[in-house]
């Protein structure tokens, strides 16, 4: 069997439903091509930068989200080593010229993705369909799905992350694996229901191992817990969330009390999966291909980076708006010119996705590697590099986190 179709964005994950529903907004149909059975919410939640409110304010989700997920103050860094706070930085008060005033949520990825799909028309999202191979057509692209469909389609976006058949196709690596892995989870078993934590973004460094926590609403705690480990001490460890468990609790060092109990009570589900953490190395970004033709890709597919920054989900969402800015443009252009002929229109696509992939090429690698250099200082277990974090670089790679958030990825339309 085979489909026609103008746009197909395959993945439904947070580029590829930005892009879909900014398109949308900009009257335009997409296919979302999805290989699971429904929308993923692994993750439990992400934080949610001044960058990210700007894009989710652009194709007209951020209101309803606000009401669920109440702001953060400002983040707290200390040293697990000392027990002493080494940074601290108000959201709310501008500093200086280098640290502005930034709207700060943590928003639990459930409510994101739902939030992101719910105006979508129906059957735009495509459940069970697996993308297996990508064929040249001419002035389209054949994709060949796993259950034997074929897509014939004018314009083709991966956004299935970090293993995206896409990005392979555009001719980019594998993902690089930075010897660290991540556990993530949450709280919510807590006395009167309430977890009674101050609403900061709160990091602890030391021993090699880097972890914080931040409360999403009065009665969830979205907690994260990193470390460096060989593929066999992270296959043992898998195999044993007992085991795991014991060797978070072991490693948290010279912590708060109220903060050692968000771990304690988290139940031994959220200790069963470890995640390997991977980005792409940087000049990939700079000699590689973000768009050919009329392919291109956006989110992990195209930026994977460390957690360390706190913007993997934020650039995902600059990239749906910016993505969906560009084609919109030439699409709109190319169906007010019902005369124009194919090869035309293939130009104008081409033409837009160059545009897309020009803006976000340089804010995508400035992105991954201050991701990979900051995470490779909080936790290094180096002595001297320790010292140096903990006395001297704290502030500065706190301030740095918030340099990279004062972003404005603009708006759907350039009117």
């Amino acid at each position: 069997m085979e489909i026609v179709e103008d746009v197909v964005i395959v993945g439904a994950g947070i580029a590829g439903l930005t892009t879909c529903l900014g398109l949308h907004r900009l009257g335009i149909r997409s296919l979302v091509l999805e290989s699971a059975e429904c929308l993923r919410i692994t993750g439990y939640a992400l934080m949610i930068w001044t960058n990210a409110w700007k894009a989710l304010d652009a194709i007209g989700v951020g209101h309803s989200l606000r009401q669920h997920h109440h702001t953060l103050l400002g983040i707290v860094t200390s040293s697990t080593e000392s027990g002493l706070k080494t940074a601290e930085i108000s959201f709310n008060k501008a500093k200086g010229k280098k640290v502005g005033k930034h709207e700060v949520r943590r928003v639990q990825r459930k409510l994101l993705m739902e939030a992101l799909s719910n105006d979508l028309p129906n059957g735009t999202i495509r459940f069970s369909s697996k993308l297996v191979a990508i064929q040249e057509s001419g002035f389209f692209k054949l994709l060949h799905l796993a259950d034997g469909t074929i897509i014939r389609t004018k314009v083709l976006i991966g956004c299935e992350g970090v293993n995206s058949v896409v990005a392979k196709w555009l001719g980019f690596n594998k993902a690089t694996h930075t010897g660290r892995y991540g556990i993530r989870g949450c709280a919510t078993n807590f006395a009167n229901n309430n977890h009674g934590l101050e609403p900061l973004f709160s990091q602890f460094f030391g021993h090699g191992v880097r972890f914080g926590l931040v409360p999403c609403d009065p009665k969830f705690v979205y907690w994260f817990f990193t470390f460096a480990a060989s593929h066999d001490q992270e296959k043992e460890l898998e195999e044993n969330p007992t085991k795991t468990r014991e060797f978070v609790l072991s490693k948290l060092g010279i912590i708060p009390d109220q903060v050692r109990g968000v771990f304690e009570s988290t139940e031994l589900e959220a200790f069963k999966l470890i995640s390997p953490l991977r980005y792409r190395k940087p000049w990939e970004l700079l000699w590689k291909s973000i768009s050919k033709g009329n392919v291109c890709v956006a989110g992990d597919a195209l930026h994977p980076m460390t957690p360390d920054l706190g913007q993997g989900g934020c650039s995902a969402l600059e990239d749906g708006v910016v993505l969906a800015r560009c084609l919109g443009e030439v699409l709109l252009r190319n169906s007010s010119k019902k005369s124009e002929k194919l090869e035309e229109e293939y130009k104008n696509i081409e033409m837009g996705l160059k545009k897309y992939a020009s803006e976000r090429k340089w804010r995508s690698f400035d992105l991954v590697a201050t991701a990979y250099v900051i995470g490779f200082i909080q936790q290094s277990h180096n002595k001297v590099l320790s010292f140096l974090r903990d006395k001297f670089l704290a502030s500065f790679l706190a301030t740095w986190v918030f340099k990279k958030a004062d972003f404005d990825c603009g708006k759907l339309t350039n009117n």
